[in-house]
This record gives structure tokens, C-alpha cells and sequence, in this order.
């Protein structure tokens, strides 16, 4: 019988990989009660090893093993502190937490227990920046009504029961005093894993809504030039109409350059609107992960995201559609006015050619006129020939009539000559 470890497998080189894919990044367990400081940032002017380098930083102060090189994502247990790192395509996050300590929400956070200045080291573009507290029920200093005005600074609240009741979850969106935005998570009977994968799905909503309205003042800053863009298309196109023959290429230049001022602009948003639009769809794929219970009074997270997200991408996408229309019309405008200049162009070339014929067929009367003179002339002087030759034949004492001779001679000199002529108009007709 063969065994397992028998077996011998011709794998895909990067099978494994491929399969570790899905294990990269797992939820980190939770325990109530806990604390959470999340921090995410651009990371398009810091590169993976100045990460890790930073990391290992941090670390060697907690005489932790650093990230090995290669590595985008780690993790590692710093004493006090729970420390995550995770690089993805153009933010980067580190995740601080503490759990199994009892405390005063808001009152104190996990970023207290780090190295001095080790913060201020961090790249810039911080995109997000939050505090999360996640206490037991029984824990809770105040009632659920009074959760706002005690620890959100009497912001409406944003929140629900999530995992289906097992937990609540509140947050205003709001950046306070402390550059921090807040989340408070009430745990009714969630585990270490649900807890962990709640507060994570939380924190990415937040991150991803922030990376998706990035594309926002793009749109509203490109906004004005298309509008401009479209007002001198509309010159363009009814000058079109009324241009005169001698106006088409200046009006062609314009619409060249209109239609690369358009194409640049679509090549620097299209990116970001693309993005947007992927950012926008995990923040609804995680809202409907939390599998969200109203509670009475409060705005639920998907509600949140449908009433503010939702407008500001759909006028990412009314730009970008915009964008693509106005880009095929100055095609197609273009389109007609070269056809319009080709049109143009092809009566001018027949106007030539037909020039061109008329002058070959002048040449050609004019050749012939000529070809006749030659013969004239040819046969005049040859003739002139034979009538000497004559003469002197007659002087020598040969019975030779000069008048006869030369009388003879004309039309079979002109006939030679003229088919002589004809042959060579042939020939050299022939070689062209």
C-alpha cells in the first residue's frame, strides 16, 4: 500500500504561494476588554524596506524579532502590545492592541507604551488615524443613550448591533482633538475570533470609505477644465460647419490638441476614479459583513455609507463618464473634419491630375506638329542630297536627270523618314 509521504508531486511553481495567499493576512484574535489604535497611510513615497526598517525599529526596543526581508505583512507580540504591519498597493497600516486590561474609555491609549519619537518617524500622508475600545456589556459606564455625548463629544452616532446582535458598534467619523477618529465596541457574547474579525471589517470600512474618497477632488478639480473642454468643442464644431477650405487645418490643429488635452487628463484620473470605484465596493462588501440590527435612533453603518459614500462616487463617476463622452465626440469631431480635409485634398489631386492630362495631351499635338516638321525638314535636306548626287553623277557623264531624281525621291525620303520617326516614338514609348 502506498503511503502519503510516498507520493511525489509535479507542483505548480507557485502553487504554494497561491495557497499561502489566502492565510496572509488572518484577524487577530480579540479579547475583551481590549484596546486597538489603528494608523494608515500612503505609502507611495516610502518603499517596502524603509518599512521594515522602521518596523525592526520598533522591535529591537521591544527586543522582539524584526520582519524578515521580502516581507509585506508581519506580526509579533511586544510585551505590553499586540503589533501588526500589513503593506497593500498604496497604503500601508499598523495595528497596536492590548487586551485583558480593564480601562476608562478613550481615557488612555495603546500608542502611550511605544518608544519616544518612534511615531514621528512614521512616513507622511497619514490617511487614518483611530482609537478602538472594546468592553464587555456589564463594563459599560453608561447607558447605550448616553454613549455620544460621554465619549463622541455629542456627535450623532453612527452605529448598529453587529454579528447579528452579538456585539454593538459605534463611531461618529469624526477626527477629535487628538487627531484620532473613535470606535466603541460592546461585546454580548462575541468569541476571541469574532471580536477580532469585527473590529478588523470596522477598521477597513474606515480605510477603504477614506481611499475611495480620494478620487473626489480630483473629480471636482477637473471638473471646471472639462467644462471649458466642452464649450470649445462646441466652437470647434459650429465653425465646422461655416469653415472655409482655407480654415480646415487650423480648425484640425485645434481639435489635435483638444483631443490631447482630454486623453492626458483620462490618463491621470483614470486610475484613481478605477480605484475609487474597487475601494467603494469593499467598503459595501465589509458593511454587509458586519450583518448589521438597527438600533432605535442611531444610523446604521450601511445607511452611513449609502447617504454620504454613495453621492461622492457617483460624482466620481458622472466625471469620469463625462470624460469618456467628451473624448468621442472630439473623435468624432475630429473624424469629420479630417474626412472634410481628405475630401478637400482628393478634388485638389484630380483637379491636377486632370491638368496634368490636358498638358500631356497638348504635348502630345504639340509632338506630333513637331514629328511632322521633322519629316518636312529631314526629307527637305535629304532630297537636297539626292538632287546634288544627281548632279554630280550627271557631270561625271551618267545619264542622270537631276529633276527626275529629285522629283522621285521626295516621297520615298519622307516615307523612310516618317516611318523612321515612328519607329523611334515606339521604341522609346516602349522603355517608359
Amino acid at each position: 500500500m502506498t503511503t502519503a509521504t510516498e507520493i511525489k508531486l509535479n507542483e505548480y511553481p507557485q502553487r504554494r504561494l497561491l495557497n499561502d495567499e489566502a492565510h496572509a493576512r488572518p484577524f487577530e484574535p480579540a479579547t475583551t476588554p481590549g484596546q486597538v489604535s489603528y494608523i494608515a497611510y500612503l505609502n507611495r513615497n516610502v518603499s517596502a524596506e524603509q518599512e521594515r526598517w522602521l518596523v525592526g525599529e520598533l522591535c529591537a526596543w521591544f527586543r522582539a524579532a524584526p520582519p524578515e526581508p521580502g516581507q509585506v505583512h508581519f506580526s509579533v507580540n511586544l510585551g505590553p502590545l499586540r503589533f501588526k504591519w500589513a503593506r497593500h498597493s498604496e497604503f500601508s497600516s499598523f495595528t497596536f492592541s492590548r487586551h485583558g486590561e480593564s480601562m476608562v474609555p478613550f481615557a488612555g491609549n495603546v500608542l502611550e507604551r511605544l518608544p519616544p519619537d518612534w511615531l514621528a518617524q512614521l512616513p507622511g500622508n497619514v490617511l487614518l488615524a483611530t482609537h478602538a475600545v472594546l468592553l464587555a456589556e456589564a463594563e459599560l459606564p453608561v447607558p447605550l443613550e448616553e454613549i455620544g455625548a460621554r465619549y463622541f463629544d455629542g456627535n450623532d452616532l453612527i452605529g448598529a448591533r453587529i454579528g447579528e446582535g452579538s456585539g454593538t458598534a459605534c463611531t461618529d467619523f469624526r477626527i477629535h482633538a487628538d487627531g484620532f477618529s473613535r470606535y466603541l465596541v460592546i461585546d454580548h457574547s462575541m468569541g476571541r475570533r469574532q471580536a477580532g474579525r469585527m473590529l478588523q471589517r470596522l477598521l477597513e470600512i474606515d480605510t477603504y470609505r477614506m481611499l475611495a474618497f480620494l478620487a473626489l477632488p480630483v473629480a471636482k478639480s477637473i471638473s471646471p477644465e472639462l467644462t471649458d473642454a466642452d464649450r470649445e468643442l462646441a466652437e470647434l464644431t459650429t465653425a465646422m460647419s461655416s469653415a472655409r477650405q482655407d480654415d480646415e487645418p487650423a480648425l484640425l490643429d485645434r481639435l489635435t490638441k483638444l483631443a490631447a488635452r482630454i486623453e492626458s487628463a483620462l490618463s491621470l484620473t483614470d486610475y484613481r476614479f478605477s480605484a475609487a470605484h474597487a475601494y467603494h465596493e469593499l467598503v459595501r462588501r465589509r458593511v454587509g459583513e458586519l450583518r448589521e440590527l438597527r438600533i432605535q435612533g442611531v444610523q446604521p453603518f450601511h445607511e452611513f455609507v449609502e447617504r454620504r459614500l454613495g453621492p461622492a462616487m457617483e460624482t466620481c463617476e458622472s466625471v469620469a463618464r463625462r470624460q469618456r463622452v467628451l473624448a468621442a465626440r472630439v473623435a468624432r469631431a475630429s473624424s469629420l473634419l479630417r474626412t472634410r480635409v481628405d475630401i478637400t485634398h482628393e478634388k485638389q489631386n484630380q483637379a491636377l491630375l486632370e491638368s496634368m492630362d490636358k498638358r500631356a495631351h497638348l504635348q502630345l499635338r504639340l509632338q506630333e506638329t513637331v514629328e511632322g516638321l521633322s519629316v518636312a525638314a529631314i526629307t527637305y535636306y535629304t532630297v537636297g542630297l539626292v538632287g546634288y548626287a544627281a548632279k554630280g553623277l550627271k557631270s561625271a557623264g551618267v545619264y542622270v536627270n537631276p529633276e527626275l531624281a529629285t522629283g522621285i525621291a521626295i516621297p520615298v525620303v519622307a516615307l523612310l523618314v516618317a516611318l523612321g520617326l515612328r519607329r523611334m516614338r515606339k521604341a522609346l514609348m516602349h522603355e517608359a
